[in-house]
């Protein structure tokens, strides 16, 4: 193998908007270790670390982080702060964590920002603080609504600041928040349907019509998190076809019957529902009259 040909396999990876095969995943994973081990570049070592915490393989996530940070890449650090704070392989650390986040929020970055601010309201390693978090939240929106980057904190800053705003009665600035959030939230989804994406749309959905009553009427795609929480039948069109959906109660939660497909909740049915190949997350501006019929 060269570095071209790992290339070219590690692109055709990337723009692959179907799920892998086995093959392809074990050719990718080649590419990537000689790409690698011939070049050292950390940015490698990190989008493969990336690949893995995607597919919940945190154990080779951090293996590949650590790779990078040891080259003293600030973006290592970032993702290293995640998998301590959550304890991704099993154990937390907030010490580390903080000490990462501190380390990037010390340069700027807007991400490692918003952590430090959770780890001061939930009181991990520091003492908790709600003055200090709301400070630091309030600081950090202005900079982050200048950001265009759908990958940019825009939503996970806007909706904490959405969650202050409730607090304070001020419940109109609460729903813009969420709504703009909404909106920016679901340009990246279609790039990444990356599962703390969707769970952060998933939040501010259930938060959002805390606050105001969903119009039946017209509602669009993400806006299934709210009612498939629920036994519901709902059609829509796509490229002049309709599709079904119906969300069953079965024990505590419903599980959704899609295009013959049953998925156990509604989080697996925006991971992985498609039309054809194509994921719906990928496709959701093109899906349109939705209608509930039950």
């Amino acid at each position: 193998m060269t570095i071209k040909e790992a290339r070219k396999i590690v692109k055709n990876y990337a723009d692959n908007t179907m799920a892998p095969d086995e093959e392809a995943f074990f050719m990718f994973t080649e590419a990537m270790n000689f790409l690698i081990n011939e070049e050292h570049n950390p940015q490698d070592m990190l989008y493969l670390g990336g690949v893995y915490y995607e597919m919940k393989r945190f154990d080779l996530a951090l293996k590949y982080y650590e790779m990078a940070a040891s080259y003293d890449y600030d973006p290592a650090y970032e993702c290293l702060g995640y998998i301590w704070y959550y304890g991704r392989t099993g154990e937390r650390d907030f010490k580390k964590a903080f000490e990462y986040f501190s380390k990037l929020m010390d340069k700027g970055d807007f991400v490692a920002t918003y952590k430090v601010a959770d780890m001061y309201k939930n009181g991990y390693y520091v003492e908790k603080d709600m003055k200090t978090y709301e400070r630091i939240i309030e600081e950090l929106y202005p900079k982050v609504i200048k950001c265009r980057n759908v990958f940019d904190p825009v939503p996970e800053v806007s909706t904490r600041l959405a969650r202050i705003r409730t607090e304070q009665g001020r419940i109109e600035d609460a729903v813009n928040l969420y709504l703009y959030a909404k909106d920016f939230l679901a340009q990246r989804i279609r790039f990444n349907a990356f599962f703390g994406n969707l769970n952060i749309m998933k939040w501010l959905i259930d938060d959002l019509y805390e606050l105001i009553e969903f119009d039946e009427d017209y509602f669009d795609f993400f806006d299934l998190y709210y009612l498939l929480k629920t036994p519901h039948k709902i059609v829509f069109d796509y490229k002049e076809e309709s599709y079904e959906i119906e969300s069953v109660m079965e024990g505590d939660e419903c599980e959704v019957c899609f295009n013959g497909k049953w998925f156990h909740n509604r989080d697996d049915f925006f991971k992985d529902a498609c039309i054809g190949d194509v994921k719906l997350t990928t496709i959701y501006d093109d899906l349109y009259a939705f209608v509930i019929i039950e």
